[in-house]
């Protein structure tokens, strides 16, 4: 659930873009989402609040200023460009076990009270896994749903991006083929759950 501390309201992000990681292995998505709110320099509207996460606290990582290094901050806020129509979501604490469902539902359930246009979801996997397509070319998958296929489908094939490659559930023995995402945290659920729920 979204808390704010600014006053803003979920109708503020009607049509905006919410960025935020997967809390995957490598912690790669969190280092990404870190890195656009310090280099943007996009200021903290709240909190979201869940009993999903494990519980934190620290000292504020964006601290330029003597007064905001006292600042704390917890396991999940999130910042708003305006100017930018984005909306990021930094997770820093991992899930507690059998959580990760119930955090999909409350995260898609805020989602839809606001209106986000999109939701881009930084993740990663594990590099040993990866199957024989995958050791070709560059390391970087993406996964679109249909309906932003639409929008930003041809940007991707610009940019020379490569889709998330499925696999078979048993080799040799059916067809059947999953996207398979070893350590990627939520990233499957949120996207399979994402697609039920359109």
């Amino acid at each position: 659930m979204f808390v704010s501390c600014d006053g803003c309201a979920c109708s503020d992000f009607k049509g905006f873009t919410l960025l935020m990681p997967a809390v995957s292995v490598g912690n790669v998505g969190q280092l990404a989402i870190d890195l656009v709110i310090s280099t943007l320099h996009i200021p903290k509207v709240g909190y979201f609040y869940t009993d999903c996460l494990v519980p934190m606290v620290g000292n504020n990582p964006y601290a330029t200023v003597e007064e905001d290094a006292t600042e704390l901050c917890i396991n999940a806020e999130v910042y708003a460009a305006t100017s930018k129509e984005l909306v990021v979501l930094q997770i820093r604490s991992p899930f507690i076990k059998n959580k990760y469902r119930p955090f999909c539902q409350i995260l898609l359930s805020w989602v839809k009270n606001c209106e986000f246009s999109k939701i881009v979801l930084l993740s990663s996997s594990h590099a040993y896994q990866r199957n024989d397509q995958q050791l070709h070319g560059t390391a970087l998958r993406y996964l679109i749903s249909p309906a932003v296929e639409k929008t930003v489908g041809d940007v991707l094939e610009r940019l020379s991006g490569s889709e998330l490659e499925q696999i078979s559930t048993f080799p040799g023995v059916n067809d059947d083929k999953i996207f398979y995402i070893p350590g990627g945290g939520i990233t499957k659920l949120l996207f399979t759950e994402r697609l039920v729920r359109q």
